[in-house]
């Protein structure tokens, strides 16, 4: 779910792995270069180097000084993400590449990573075109579109599968149906902010909602039908319509995927943002809080993550050998520690999450940290030099 995130790295180990890229060389670099915005986020302020830059590739040079944690967001005017970065401890920097066409967007930051942000209205100058990639990148792209399609069609009829038994007050058999159902959106993550509102509608908890939002009328999606069957242990007429607006919302995903904006740099970015969710809100356990399968949502967020990757490795590994050397190591030992938890390596039967111990957490945690650092670098690694 990457709609909200609850828990933060702390300033501490962000500062340790971000310490190669502090706020001096990122300022010198917005003032030589056209496509570096440097942005500077406080509690209450979030200004930028520069309103216009050249369309193509916009790399933002993010500082954190004030006493919050943040996120910094490039937006379209209608609020779309075309990238992010969340988790910036205070006194702490981060880079983060993207690919834009010209026309107008908004940098946003949020202190505390709360609310819609204080913003800047920035614009992208040029032809309306971004400047001409290496065609393997645009081959990554269509084929990561086929699987996040692939990956839209055969989650449909899982999901109808659940819905059905919701609807029929059988509540072993929706939780029985419950997690597969799910492994196909939590794939195709890395690139969830592109399909649109989906995200919130179908993958939102709880503690997500909006202040005002009322819970019983306004949440709805998986963890929604969760709830009910693991902690209220009763379905009721509002299951049954909450189960056919999944189906509905489910579908208008499915037709989203072909039209979805997703570029090299966004699917580079979503895994890396993807990973660091899992780190902080689903190692936790948060996810499945009352279902307690957190582990195959894991997995398959490693496997979304994990096919961007490939896509991008051969281009990545012209620019940056060490980055993709790396990265495959860490993926690997990343696979291996899950498999710890999974019994058959032929089924996507996990361990339940509660039976798993804080020693064995922290593990886990720290094998997607050890992850997801080389993987910030990747969308550096596929831009055109």
């Amino acid at each position: 779910m990457r709609a909200v995130r609850l828990s933060v790295v702390t300033a501490a180990a962000t500062a340790a792995t971000l310490a190669a890229v502090t706020g001096c060389t990122e300022k010198s670099t917005a003032e030589t270069d056209d496509h570096v915005v440097a942005v500077t986020a406080t509690d209450t302020k979030c200004e930028v180097s520069k309103k216009e830059f050249p369309a193509g590739h916009v790399e933002l040079a993010v500082e954190n000084k004030g006493s919050k944690v943040t996120e910094v967001y490039l937006l379209f005017p209608d609020d779309r993400i075309v990238t992010e970065r969340e988790n910036i401890g205070p006194g702490t920097s981060q880079k983060v590449t993207a690919e834009v066409k010209a026309g107008d967007y908004r940098i946003a930051c949020k202190p505390g990573m709360k609310g819609k942000g204080i913003r800047q209205d920035v614009t992208a100058t040029g032809s309306g075109k971004v400047a001409k990639r290496d065609p393997r990148l645009d081959k990554a792209v269509a084929d990561y579109r086929a699987y996040a399609q692939a990956q839209a069609d055969e989650t449909l009829p899982k999901a109808k599968v659940f819905a059905a038994a919701v609807k029929d007050g059988d509540i072993e058999a929706a939780k029985k149906a419950y997690a597969d159902s799910r492994i196909g959106w939590e794939r195709t993550e890395p690139v969830a902010e592109s399909f649109g509102d989906i995200d919130p509608k179908v993958d939102l908890r709880e503690d997500g909602l909006e202040d005002g939002q009322d819970p019983e009328k306004d949440w709805t999606g998986w963890h929604r039908l969760e709830r009910s069957l693991w902690q209220d242990k009763k379905l009721t007429d509002r299951d049954s319509e909450l189960a056919d607006q999944l189906i509905t919302d489910l579908t208008d995903w499915q037709k989203r995927v072909g039209k979805a904006e997703i570029t090299p740099t966004s699917m580079a970015n979503g895994a890396k943002e993807l990973l660091d969710e899992v780190a902080t809100g689903k190692v936790t356990g948060e996810e499945e809080r009352y279902s307690h399968t957190d582990l195959v949502d894991f997995k398959a967020n490693v496997e979304g993550a994990e096919k961007s990757y490939e896509l991008l490795k051969t281009v990545a590994s012209e620019n940056d050998a060490a980055l993709t050397k790396e990265l495959d190591k860490q993926f690997a030992a990343l696979n291996t520690l899950l498999d710890k938890y999974r019994p058959n390596k032929d089924s996507y039967e996990f361990t339940s999450y509660d039976k798993v111990g804080k020693a064995d957490r922290k593990e886990l945690s720290d094998a997607v940290n050890a992850l997801a650092e080389p993987l910030s670098k990747l969308a550096a690694a596929v831009v055109v030099k």
